[in-house]
């Protein structure tokens, strides 16, 4: 099973099977099959896209419900730290974070169930990312985490006074104060 499961409840790291030879690689990043024989019936609605230069951090992101999103994260050139924060009341991993190390060359992609704040940091030069979402985007229900939040204590693999952060993600509160209506079952 290309699937390996981490402590936190619905979230894992999807390792499709590579098929190498002369002249490159092959492998299929989504199979409907697959997810489904794993246990995740979703249907994709929406695709993002970014292209992102070293040092830059997004997030941490997600939507309110009924617009939360599950997401399957991976890297199309480069590398990321990809980040995400438990935030569903009730969850045994309730306000811990998970990262981990995607990139091109790994070929590792990260399943996100609703409920879960996302975000990423560039550790490469440059770095394109792209997730698929199964609910589209809706402003009205943005919600988000600062990354810096000191009771996370995220560590981004480079000083957090280097980083490339938007206006708006500075904005973001810490997550005692983030609006939040997930809860675990």
């Amino acid at each position: 099973m290309p699937f390996k499961f981490t402590e936190f409840p619905g979230l894992a790291v999807f390792e499709p099977k590579l098929f190498e030879d002369s002249r490159g690689y092959f492998f299929e990043s989504y199979n409907e099959s697959i997810f489904k024989e794993a246990g995740y019936d979703i249907r994709w609605v929406q695709d993002n896209q970014s292209s992102s230069g070293y040092g830059v951090i997004r997030g941490l992101h997600y939507q309110l419900p009924p617009y939360a999103q599950t997401k399957l994260v991976r890297v199309l050139s480069g590398e990321i730290l990809d980040v995400v924060v438990d935030i569903r009341a009730g969850s045994p991993t309730y306000g811990k974070s998970f990262s981990i190390l995607l990139s091109a060359s790994n070929k590792k992609q990260l399943f996100i169930p609703k409920g879960f704040a996302h975000g990423f940091s560039v550790l490469s030069k440059q770095a394109e990312v792209l997730y698929k979402c199964d609910e589209f985007y809706n402003k009205e229900s943005e919600g988000g985490i600062n990354f810096n939040d000191p009771a996370l204590n995220i560590d981004w693999y480079f000083p957090v006074e280097e980083a490339v952060v938007s206006e708006k993600d500075m904005q973001l509160p810490f997550m005692k104060d983030c609006m939040n209506t997930f809860t675990f079952s």
